[in-house]
């Protein structure tokens, strides 16, 4: 039995402005906006794949996606610069005025070219001495316990334990992945107490 031809689709689903050039052969999702300002121009090469929802946008120079290139769903280009040829882009990725090159592949979420924040990075220039160890007494000579904590610790039969950075953690991992339910339920050494 002979497989269905694929649909052909027309440009009306994704948006074009400005000095644009597409091969025939590149697939684009519906959805994309390709656009080039004036003095500028964006060009797709033979093989190219663009995602749903993808901007590309030639500002200030040339972009050029070259063949075989792949760009995921809700990619952002802004600026000028070179996709190299069968570079993988994931999804969601804003790249500001900066080149990608050939065979190369971007993480998805990733940002890159982002000058926005100055960041300055000093080399140590000066050393400085290690701090002086503070007199520990010897591991095999146990401290005898206060007589208020043993008695209340012991009554229990239970310590506590005290984790440090816990709240810290908590705000990261909620800040990384936000849909996820956060873990109020204690840990299974509190739960004994």
């Amino acid at each position: 039995m002979r497989s269905p031809s694929p649909a052909f689709m027309s440009d009306a689903h994704f948006f074009i402005s400005g000095n644009v050039t597409i091969h025939p052969s590149a697939a684009i999702a519906p959805g994309v906006m390709l656009q080039a300002d004036p003095d500028s121009q964006l060009v797709i090469a033979a093989g190219v794949c663009i995602g749903i929802g993808c901007i590309l946008h030639a500002h200030q120079g040339d972009l050029i996606v070259e063949s075989g290139a792949t760009l995921g769903s809700g990619v952002l280009v802004v600026g000028n610069g070179t996709i190299g040829a069968n570079a993988c882009i994931g999804s969601m990725t804003t790249i500001l005025d900066r080149s990608v090159p050939p065979q190369q592949s971007v993480p998805p979420g990733s940002l890159i070219g982002d000058d926005s924040r100055n960041v300055v990075i000093v080399e140590a220039s000066e050393t400085f001495p290690s701090p002086e160890p503070s007199p520990t007494k010897p591991l095999g000579t146990p401290e005898p316990p206060d007589s208020a904590h043993s008695t209340s610790a012991s009554s229990k039969g239970t310590t506590v334990r005290v984790v440090y950075g816990r709240t810290y953690l908590e705000r990261m991992m909620i800040t990384m992945f936000p849909h996820r339910q956060a873990s109020d339920s204690p840990l299974p050494d509190e739960e004994s107490g």
